[in-house]
Parts: C-alpha cells; sequence; structure tokens
C-alpha cells in the first residue's frame, strides 16, 4: 500500500512539473506577444505623428491659397469672404410629412388568446 501512495505521489509530481513547465512556456510566449504589441504601438503612434505633421504642413493657408492661384483656370476657386456665409433662417429645411397608417395591426390581442 505505502508503495502505491509512493509512486503515486511520484506520477502526480511529474504530472505538475510537466503543467508548471508547459505554463511557464505559454507565459513566456504570452509576454513576447505582449511586447511585439507595444512595439507596434508605439510604432503606430510614431508613424500617426509623422503623418499629422505632414498634413499640418501641406495644408498652410498661403501654400493653398498659392495652389488655388496656380489652378484657378482649372478649378476657378476664389478666397472666402464674410458675405459668403449665411445664417440659419435662410437654410431650407425639408417639409415635414405626416405619416399615414393604411393597414393597421392590432397586437395586443395577439398575445391574450394563449
Amino acid at each position: 500500500m505505502r508503495t502505491l501512495l509512493y509512486v503515486t505521489s511520484f506520477m502526480a509530481l511529474i504530472g505538475l512539473a510537466f503543467w508548471a513547465y508547459h505554463e511557464n512556456y505559454e507565459t513566456q510566449a504570452a509576454l513576447d506577444n505582449v511586447d511585439d504589441l507595444r512595439r507596434d504601438i508605439t510604432d503606430a503612434r510614431a508613424r500617426l505623428a509623422v503623418l499629422k505633421a505632414e498634413w499640418a504642413y501641406l495644408n498652410r493657408p498661403d501654400r493653398l491659397r498659392d495652389l488655388a492661384e496656380i489652378n484657378f483656370p482649372r478649378l476657378g476657386l476664389l478666397p472666402m469672404r464674410p458675405d459668403q456665409f449665411g445664417t440659419i433662417d435662410q437654410v431650407a429645411y425639408p417639409e415635414t410629412r405626416a405619416l399615414v397608417v393604411t393597414d393597421p395591426v392590432d397586437v395586443s390581442s395577439a398575445g391574450a388568446s394563449e
């Protein structure tokens, strides 16, 4: 009986050691994955900062004004003036039409028969 207990304990110890070894490698793989994701996020943020800087550089008002003047014959773009803006009462909103129900369905009596 004592030998069976020793063998069972030894087998349980080997099983637990194998489980701990396996969990250690899974944990290391997950940590490596987290490091890769953090590196990817850092790279994406750096690329985003560069793109924002390029966007701000390309949208400089003096550059856009020069482009509008160069391409005036083709595009016909003019600078905006304050008298081009309207007020809210000049906006033409669509008419609101009443919803007409042509074939009503009574749903209140459908569950009462059960």
